[in-house]
């Protein structure tokens, strides 16, 4: 497969709902019929081994974990037997080296348990890969899931796209050049949750009061900057936020530059989400741009979208499964879902420590 192959030349993964096509849309197909990466180089069968050899942080278990997620920069464990999130959490934090909350302009999440969060996004819509709260100053190292809920036969997989395989690739381009020279800025409109009282939230992807945790504007503001953004009051009580970041970032465990960013914070992340995929791009939530303000092409959205899916491998669910993946070496995403009545799939989020953007070293190319 090239880079320049359309999604119509290539299969795999679930479908976006029907209704959701439309003439100029990209969507996203995750890989392209194989994976990129055995299981057998991530995956860890805990069947057998009891809960408490599951809970010791120095038995074999944890040893296992660790050291698939510092050769491959993740681990998959199955058959653990467990059904509750603090459970699962538990063996996630086998491997995270501490936690962090969502904070100071981070997307909309509810939580399921202290800690443990939902994914905050619709089933029907498709999730294009990325890094996770890679339009902030302060990202997390690590994210981990906890298969709640699961659906039969393979549906409702995550996929994980090797963003060293990705970054190589792309900087192999002119397209990845010119993200490497010009960077990217990540742009912002957060609702005012009064606004919309009594009213239905079409339109809306995230209150200011939400993101920040607050009610108070000056606050809300306080909290952006410390988050490295840009903000700026609109009319409405609308919060416009910017940041400005290079598209790769420096990664100290393999002392190179990765790339960081992907086309989840463009307004085409919106393409099948209820009641927002009926707005042009323009009155969209979310867009993002090169550094100096200029629009990305069709074409390079769609390379944007192509090469993460070249590398991608999904990830089968089942009741009790936990996945750690670093976020440095990982995108992550998912197709669409269509849940039958009864059905449900839920998978708890828990983020690993955080660290601070520094950009890109320029003698580790």
């Amino acid at each position: 497969m090239t880079l320049l192959e359309t999604p119509a030349t290539r299969h795999g993964g679930e479908s976006a709902p029907t209704g959701a096509r439309l003439a100029d849309v990209i969507e996203p197909q995750f890989w392209i019929g194989t994976p990129w990466l055995s299981p057998d180089r991530y995956s860890i069968d805990a069947g057998g081994l009891g809960a408490e050899a599951i809970a010791d942080d120095g038995g074999e278990l944890a040893e296992r974990m660790r050291s698939s997620y510092h050769d491959m920069g993740m681990v998959l464990v199955t058959d653990t037997g467990f059904t509750d999130a603090d459970s699962m959490r538990s063996l996630a934090k086998l491997v995270l080296d501490g936690e962090m909350t969502y904070d100071g302009g981070a997307n909309p999440r509810g939580r399921l348990t202290p800690n443990v969060y939902e994914v905050g996004a619709p089933a029907s819509a498709w999730l294009h890969y990325h890094h996770e709260m890679a339009y902030v100053s302060r990202s997390t190292a690590a994210i981990a899931f906890l298969g709640i809920h699961a659906l039969p036969a393979g549906r409702g997989r995550t996929f994980v796209s090797d963003n060293i395989a990705v970054t190589d690739a792309l900087l192999a381009t002119p397209f990845g050049q010119k993200l490497k020279d010009l960077g990217l800025c990540y742009h912002r409109n957060l609702t005012d949750r009064r606004e919309y009282a009594g009213r239905v939230e079409c339109g809306v992807y995230n209150h200011w009061q939400r993101s920040f945790d607050t009610e108070d504007p000056a606050v809300a503001a306080e909290r952006a900057d410390a988050s490295g953004l840009d903000v700026e009051w609109g009319p409405n009580g609308v919060l416009h936020t910017r940041y400005l970041s290079p598209a790769y970032e420096y990664f100290p465990r393999l002392d190179r530059n990765v790339l960081f960013a992907s086309v989840a914070d463009h307004a085409i992340w919106f393409d099948t989400w209820p009641l927002l995929q009926h707005l042009p791009n323009e009155h969209r939530p979310l867009d993002l741009t090169f550094g100096d303000g200029s629009a990305f092409t069709r074409d390079e959205l769609q390379q944007f979208v192509d090469v993460y899916d070249a590398f991608g491998t999904p990830i089968d669910w089942n009741v009790g499964d936990v996945a750690v993946i670093c976020n440095h070496r990982f995108a992550h995403g998912r197709p669409g879902i269509d849940l039958a009545e009864g059905e449900r799939r839920d998978l708890g989020v828990v983020l690993g420590a955080s660290f601070e953007r520094v950009g890109v070293r320029h003698d580790r190319w």
